[in-house]
């Protein structure tokens, strides 16, 4: 869904994507609190605070989910035992990105949240894809992007990485052999046939197994802060 700004007008739009969704509920954690903290859930809350930051600033904002569902309508083959497949994962993915190329978005912003067998691994990582012709742009909002959320949050800074660093990136063998983000690109016959068209980055604010990293991120207050750092990363990307 495209939302027009609400003040002003930069001529820029942003595709904000709130990671999982429906039956794909992401990483999943509990807070200091006791909390069950989804990370779909979270995703969104972020994203839809992130829209109404964006759009008072003047940009054109799409986002990938307004609720809590895919961004395509699963078939009955995309769901076993009320689980989502790594194919209807796959196609998801694929759908969010010709999404933001139908939008004409300017840049792809990808929100996600982290998970790890131990918990008191925590802070914030962002991920670009250095495959593309316009991988110094995707570089140059990933390292925007991590520098703004963790002057906000004050987390540890688990840096910038390339999607092909990324330890557990893709779904099946044959998303192995492909090594990349599927929303990020680049293209790959028969698995990426339609990549993004413009600078993406996906980044992971908190952990959301680390239990003091998941009271923040189910938190309103600790929403609007990533909310408003990544509108800041933003803003430092375009400005330059």
């Amino acid at each position: 869904m495209s939302f027009a700004p609400t003040h002003g007008r930069s001529n820029k739009t942003v595709f904000v994507d709130a990671g999982h969704g429906g039956l794909d509920p992401g990483v999943v954690g509990t807070s200091a609190s006791g909390r069950t903290v989804q990370e779909k859930d979270a995703t969104l809350a972020v994203a839809t605070r992130l829209m109404a930051a964006l759009r008072n600033d003047g940009y054109v904002v799409v986002m990938a989910r307004t609720q809590d569902t895919t961004v395509i309508k699963l078939a009955a083959t995309d769901s076993n035992y009320g689980a989502i497949t790594s194919s209807g994962v796959h196609r998801d993915l694929a759908a969010r990105a010709a999404c933001a190329n139908a939008a004409g978005a300017d840049v792809l912003v990808s929100i996600h949240f982290d998970g790890f067998s131990d918990p008191t691994v925590g802070g914030t990582e962002t991920f670009y894809d250095a495959a593309r012709p316009f991988a110094a742009a995707n570089r140059k909002l990933a390292t925007s992007l991590q520098a703004a959320l963790v002057a906000r949050l004050g987390v540890p800074d688990r840096g910038v990485w390339t999607d092909d660093q990324l330890a557990a990136p893709t779904l099946t063998i044959s998303g192995k052999t492909y090594g990349h983000l599927i929303e990020l690109g680049p293209p790959s016959a028969g698995w990426v046939d339609n990549p993004s068209q413009m600078p993406g980055a996906l980044v992971e604010p908190l952990f959301v197994t680390n239990h003091s990293e998941a009271q923040v991120a189910s938190d309103p207050a600790g929403q609007d802060k990533i909310a408003q750092a990544l509108e800041s990363g933003l803003q430092k990307f375009f400005s330059n």
